[in-house]
């Protein structure tokens, strides 16, 4: 029975799986924002239900137009931070540091998230997404730095 709960112990590395869940649960709530938006969007009858069997007529709500590229946009930088992770849970990195890295990355994601969807204001959006950039290269250095030393 020892032998057991040795194996069933749960390396330190993988307590990268709570940002990733994080960010999993982030991409989810948009995917319901933005359908609750293109719902109410349709019933407002400010877009056509038949935009969204194409994407290619012109539309201008500019809620679905925001939440809807907002959730592409999670398919994107975000698919590089799962990479960083899951290559850190692999090699069986032990980081402090990378699981606060991850945190950071989540959090400026989802301010990212909050001013998109939200005001949309330009500048404050374009800082939350670099800074989610530089928490995802540091991530991406500290886990070269592992593997080469």
């Amino acid at each position: 029975m020892e032998n057991l709960s040795l194996h069933l112990a749960r390396p330190a590395h993988v307590a990268l799986i709570y940002p990733m869940a994080a960010m999993f649960f982030l991409s989810l709530a948009v995917l319901v924002i933005s359908f609750l938006t293109r719902i109410k969007a349709v019933r407002a009858r400010r877009v056509r239900a038949s935009y969204f069997l194409t994407f290619s007529t012109p539309q201008t709500d500019e809620a679905v137009l925001k939440t809807g590229r907002h959730f592409s946009n999670l398919f994107e930088a975000p698919v590089l931070f799962y990479t960083v992770c899951l290559a850190a849970m692999i090699t069986g990195m032990n980081s402090d540091l990378l699981t606060f890295l991850a945190w950071l990355y989540v959090g400026a994601r989802l301010v990212h998230g909050y001013i998109h969807i939200g005001p949309n204001s330009l500048y404050p959006r374009m800082i939350a997404y670099a800074v989610s950039w530089l928490f995802l290269i540091a991530m991406w250095i500290q886990l070269l730095i592992h593997i080469s030393f």
